[in-house]
């Protein structure tokens, strides 16, 4: 599989699940795992450009695939993504764990989505669980980074 670009191969046991096989064989810690049930959003991550729980993905079944995790969202490894801007500026996370997975739901959402209100902001974040932060900044950040990357969009245009 392609993980952030770079290519991974290897073999691996049918069973272990996607989320392990990115924090345990190929390093990036950046994907958490929180009820390991497809409930809480924290192992979002992104494959051919759709948001999965990798805590109910196999790693086999990304074969061949394109995987985006957190970490790849930098385009240098320096400079902030838009949305990881706009959830610094707006006090989009507390304690940071649930902040992966709400990032990459809102990179699938916000593609789609580039206008949203902010009660879509709200529907697309429903399966992803916080307990910090209210959600309030999540939602603020999210609507900052929708109105950043349109006016990155209308610049190249």
């Amino acid at each position: 599989m392609t993980i952030n670009g770079t290519l991974h191969e290897g073999d691996v046991e049918t069973r272990l699940l996607l989320a392990d096989f990115l924090r345990h064989q190929a390093d990036l810690t950046g994907t958490h795992l929180g009820c390991e049930h497809g409930v809480c959003g924290a192992c979002t991550v992104l494959v051919d450009d759709r948001a999965v729980r990798s805590c109910l993905m196999l790693a086999v079944q990304a074969n061949g695939r394109s995987v985006t995790t957190v970490e790849g969202l930098s385009p240098d490894g320096e400079t902030l993504h838009p949305l990881q801007q706009a959830f610094h500026d707006n006090h989009g996370l507390q304690c940071g764990f649930c902040t992966p997975g709400i990032l990459m739901t809102l990179l699938e959402f916000l593609k789609e989505n580039p206008d949203p209100s902010e009660t879509e902001v709200r529907e697309a974040l429903s399966g992803n669980l916080c307990r910090c932060t209210g959600y309030q900044g999540i939602v603020d950040a999210a609507l900052a980074a929708a109105a950043s990357l349109r006016d990155a969009r209308e610049t190249k245009a």
